[in-house]
């Protein structure tokens, strides 16, 4: 059959983009797409999903300590928040005027920018 190679799938969340998060010890909160792992179907939000991480002493952080910051989530556990409504919703895609293919968030219809 040959060497299959598995495609990452067609992510529908992008970076900017304001998600909130629908599962996990984070539910309930929103914040900006900041990175998308493609490769790992994961993503970084804003100021979601904190961990302490402990920093040895180094020339960039002299004092070492412990540092807050935010883990990658999986993506199947954010959903894209309505530019309109300001409700999670589902995105679709579909032709614009110009003919190009666009990002719609299902609720309102409205083109996710």
């Amino acid at each position: 059959m040959g060497n299959k190679v598995n495609k990452p799938a067609k992510l529908k969340i992008r970076k900017g983009d304001l998600v909130k998060v629908i599962a996990g010890d984070s539910k309930g909160q929103q914040g900006k797409v900041q990175e998308v792992l493609v490769a790992k179907n994961r993503v970084l939000v804003e100021g979601v999903n904190l961990i302490s991480k402990h920093t040895k002493p180094s020339a960039a952080t002299p004092n070492g300590g412990i540092i807050k910051k935010e883990a990658a989530l999986h993506i199947s556990n954010v959903q894209l928040v309505d530019p309109k409504s300001g409700k999670t919703t589902r995105v679709g895609r579909k032709l614009n005027a110009d003919g190009k293919l666009v990002r719609v968030a299902k609720i309102s219809g409205e083109e996710i920018k």
